[in-house]
C-alpha cells in the first residue's frame, strides 16, 4: 500500500533524524552554507583591483589605470570569517537547520509521493508532466511551512560579530525578528522560494528521466527485473547528482535574491525589484555569487538523500508485498 509506505518513510525521518542523510549533511556542510550566504549578501566587501589600460589615442601613449571591483572567492571569505569572527561562526544557523531539515524532507517526500499518486490518475502515469506537477506541489507546500525556520537560519548566518562578542542564538534571533518586523518578517524571501520551485521541478524531471533510463538498462535490474542490486543505487546517486547540478546552475539566481530579501533593513523589497536592482548595480554575475560553494554542498547531499529515499521506499514496498 503506497499510503503505508509514505507514512512509514515520513515517520522514520521524523523519529530518527540522526539516520537521515540530510541531517548529517547539514552538519558537515554548514560552513559551506555560511560562506555561500555571505557571498550572496549585499554586505560582502568587494575588493578593488586596478588594471592597466593603454589609450592609443594619447600623445604620450601612457597607460591609464582602470579600477574594477572583484568579488572575493570562497577561500577568501573563509579566511576572513576565521580571522575576524572565529571558527564558531562557520556553524551559524546550524540550530534551525537541524530543527528544520528532517521535517522539511519528511513533508516534501510525503507530499511528492501523494501528489504523484494523484497526478498519475489525471495524466499519463509517470510521465514528465506528472513529475513536474508533483515536485512543484511538494515544494510549494514545504516552502510555505518551513520559510520561518529558513528565514531565521539566514539571518543568523548573515550576522557578523567580531571574535569573542556574544552572538544571538536561534530563539533570540526569532524573538528579534518578531519584535522588529512582526509575523510578516518570518516570510521574507518567500516569493523567491516560490521562484526556486523551478529548481526542484528541473531536478526531479531530470532525475525521474534518468531513473527510468537506469531501470531499463541491463545492469540496473536482476534476471526477474524486480530486484535491485548495489549498482542500481550507485546509478541513482549519480542520477541525483547530475540532476541537482544542472538544476542548481539554471535556477541559482533565485537564491541570491532570496538572501537579499532576508537581509535586515535593506533596500530590497520585492522579488522583481531586487532582481532589477542587483542587475543594475552589480551586473548579471552577481546572481551567481556562491554557486561553487552551493554545488559542493548540495550535489553530494542530494545524491545521498535521494538514493537513501529510494532504498527505504524499496525496502518498505518489498515488506508490504
Amino acid at each position: 500500500n503506497i499510503l503505508y509506505v509514505q507514512a512509514c518513510f515520513s515517520f522514520l525521518l521524523l523519529l530518527f533524524p540522526g539516520g537521515d542523510a540530510g541531517t548529517v549533511g547539514a552538519i558537515f556542510t554548514c560552513p559551506l552554507e555560511v560562506i555561500k550566504t555571505r557571498l550572496q549578501s549585499s554586505r560582502l566587501a568587494l575588493r578593488t583591483v586596478y588594471y592597466p589600460q593603454v589609450h592609443l589615442g594619447t600623445i604620450s601613449g601612457a597607460g591609464m589605470v582602470r579600477p574594477t571591483s572583484v568579488t572575493p572567492g570562497l577561500f577568501q571569505v573563509l579566511k576572513s570569517i576565521l580571522e575576524k569572527e572565529g571558527p564558531k561562526s562557520l556553524f551559524r544557523g546550524l540550530g534551525p537547520n537541524l530543527v528544520g531539515v528532517a521535517p522539511s524532507r519528511a513533508v516534501y517526500f510525503a507530499c511528492y509521493s501523494k501528489a504523484k499518486e494523484q497526478f498519475n490518475g489525471i495524466f499519463v502515469p509517470n510521465s514528465n508532466i506528472v513529475h513536474i506537477f508533483s515536485a512543484g506541489s511538494a515544494a510549494f507546500i514545504t516552502n510555505s511551512l518551513m520559510n520561518p525556520i529558513w528565514m531565521v537560519k539566514t539571518r543568523m548566518q548573515l550576522e557578523q560579530k567580531v571574535r569573542g562578542s556574544k552572538q544571538m542564538n536561534t530563539l533570540q534571533c526569532a524573538r528579534y525578528v518578531y519584535q522588529t518586523e512582526g509575523i510578516r518578517g518570518f516570510y521574507r524571501g518567500l516569493t523567491a522560494s516560490y521562484a526556486g520551485i523551478s529548481e526542484t521541478i528541473i531536478c526531479f524531471a531530470i532525475y525521474e528521466s534518468l531513473k527510468k533510463y537506469l531501470k531499463e538498462a541491463p545492469l540496473a535490474s536482476s534476471a526477474n527485473g524486480t530486484e535491485k542490486n548495489p549498482t542500481s543505487f550507485f546509478g541513482l546517486m549519480a542520477a541525483a547528482a547530475l540532476s541537482k547540478g544542472c538544476a542548481s546552475c539554471i535556477a541559482y539566481p533565485h537564491e541570491v535574491i532570496r538572501t537579499r530579501l532576508r537581509e535586515e533593513g535593506t533596500k530590497y523589497k520585492s522579488f522583481v525589484q531586487t532582481a532589477r536592482l542587483v542587475f543594475r548595480e552589480e551586473g548579471y554575475l552577481a546572481f551567481y555569487r556562491g554557486l561553487f560553494a552551493q554545488l559542493i554542498r548540495q550535489i553530494p547531499n542530494t545524491a545521498i538523500v535521494l538514493s537513501t529515499y529510494e532504498l527505504i521506499v524499496y525496502l518498505l514496498e518489498d515488506r508490504t508485498q
